[in-house]
């Protein structure tokens, strides 16, 4: 679909949140969420807050790379400077009010809780398990992380494979866009 203002960057946010059952029953527990970047600019996101992650979130990445929100956060001296940034829990609501209300796309995932605990932790972060039942203590590291998200790109090629995630209609103008404005 057409969308007015900027072209979707080919960069997406995964968030995880408290989990919802979609309907119809009986459905599996959503977890964590992939948007489009652009999503962040769409007018019924609290602004400038979506813009300005919107700026953050893009900024010297890859084209398709998914970028955890945790990563944010650590490359904002690990939470500290995101009141120089903006609101990222009200976004985060905003943005699922949106998919929710069917006005954006997004990929929608039940992530085991190793794996959701791994994209809520920094990039050189651990995890650390204990198996109730042996007592025995695993960790999980940046490895693992990795290969979460590569797992998550891999669900997201299958769910782009006919169009790409459409964030949203009348997208805002990013804060630094081209044209200076």
């Amino acid at each position: 679909m057409p969308t007015d203002g900027p072209q979707q960057q080919p960069v997406y946010l995964l968030f995880a949140h408290e989990p919802y059952y979609p309907a119809p029953a009986p459905a599996r527990e959503i977890n964590t969420t992939v948007v489009a970047a652009a999503c962040l600019l769409h007018p019924r996101v609290r602004q400038p807050d979506g813009a300005r992650i919107y700026d953050r979130l893009i900024h010297g990445r890859r084209p398709g790379e998914i970028v955890p929100l945790s990563t944010l956060t650590h490359e904002l001296d690990g939470g500290a400077r995101w009141h120089q940034v903006g609101d990222w829990e009200t976004v985060t609501q905003d943005l699922l009010q949106l998919i929710h209300d069917r006005d954006c796309d997004a990929l929608s995932l039940g992530l085991p809780e190793i794996a959701r605990a791994l994209v809520c932790a920094g990039p050189r972060s651990e995890v650390r398990a204990v198996d109730a039942t042996t007592g025995a203590h695993e960790a999980y590291g940046p490895a693992d992380r990795i290969k979460v998200l590569v797992e998550v790109g891999t669900h997201l090629a299958w769910a782009e494979a006919g169009s790409p995630l459409w964030p949203g209609d009348a997208l805002l103008r990013p804060l630094n866009s081209p044209d200076g404005s």
